[in-house]
């Protein structure tokens, strides 16, 4: 199994905005006060594109689908929560946590893959878990170590254990959970995503283990990245609410390895830290500074890596 793809699924959004049913336990998401709605999605376009121009510039291929005015889905600019592809063929769609995001997962995407060229054999659908109040938001809970057959995930309102185990029992992976906590407003509260804390490349990882505050969970994610021989880059949560923690590593042309993050990860790592990344990638940093702020995610939430095998 391979751990990047030069593939990536993007959502172009055409009504994008703070999402009130997501704030509730994303505590990234700020109102932008004095922007009117058009003005907000206008930038988010604006960001988008350009950081869509970047990918593929380095050759990465990005197949970017619209969004569509109904229905009113204002956090499809995510798309890796509602779905993943994997070398298998097949495709696993996820239960979320806010209303208005399910309406976010469209089957019309699986047939524009299919017209790109790539091969779907099944379709792995978790959904019915909204039924019962649980969730699972695909990648963004789920950090896959498809190399070494790993599934890292915080819990937390937005990723359940017993959905997150029954996922790795299908998917062949072994699970590594654990609690991961922010501050807000002098209390710890679980972060809402794995992947605002940690990222998996290649040959390294990116994780604020200050976000792990039981010692032994802690212990336990350290052991098991550096016993698959992954370089562990470690942040702070100052750095997690710049979003370094949202970073992926994609494939461009010629296999080269690129590490994505927005220009606010970016500012906020030190010299050592750069370092540290360029000895494995190169970095391609952009603005994406309206997406952050209302969207409360960064880079990564934005890419959905497609592994599917080509006809």
């Amino acid at each position: 199994m391979k751990q990047t793809t030069n593939s990536i699924l993007m959502i172009r959004p055409v009504a994008f905005r703070m999402n009130e049913q997501t704030a509730i336990n994303n505590y990234y998401q700020k109102v932008l006060d004095g922007l009117s709605p058009e003005t907000v999605n206008s930038k988010a376009q604006k960001e988008f594109d350009t950081f869509v121009t970047k990918l593929r510039k380095v050759g990465v291929n990005v197949i970017v689908v619209e969004d569509t005015i109904e229905p009113n889905t204002p956090d499809s600019i995510f798309p890796n929560n509602w779905i993943s592809f994997h070398e298998s063929g097949d495709v696993a769609l996820y239960p979320m946590f806010a209303e208005n995001r399910r309406a976010e997962r469209r089957e019309d995407i699986l047939d524009t893959l299919e017209d790109e060229g790539f091969k779907i054999n099944q379709i792995v659908d978790y959904t019915s878990a909204e039924e019962d109040g649980v969730f699972l938001e695909g990648t963004g809970s789920l950090l896959l170590d498809r190399e070494n057959g790993k599934a890292y995930c915080a819990l937390s309102p937005r990723a359940d254990e017993e959905v997150m185990i029954e996922f790795c029992e299908d998917f062949e992976l072994t699970p590594v959970i654990f609690e991961a906590f922010q501050t807000v407003n002098g209390e710890r509260k679980l972060i809402y995503h794995t992947n605002v804390m940690m990222c998996l490349g290649d040959t390294f990882a990116v994780l604020c283990a200050d976000c792990i505050d039981d010692k032994k969970e802690r212990k336990m994610v350290l052991d098991s990245l550096r016993g698959d021989d992954k370089e562990i880059i470690l942040i702070t949560e100052e750095q997690v609410n710049n979003f370094a923690g949202n970073m992926l590593e994609v494939k461009g042309k010629n296999d080269e390895r690129y590490l994505v993050m927005s220009e606010s990860a970016y500012k906020s790592l030190t010299k050592k830290q750069i370092a540290q990344l360029e000895a494995h990638v190169e970095i391609i940093h952009s603005s994406l500074d309206t997406i952050e702020a209302c969207g409360g995610g960064s880079a990564r939430c934005m890419m959905a890596e497609i592994f599917l095998p080509k006809e």
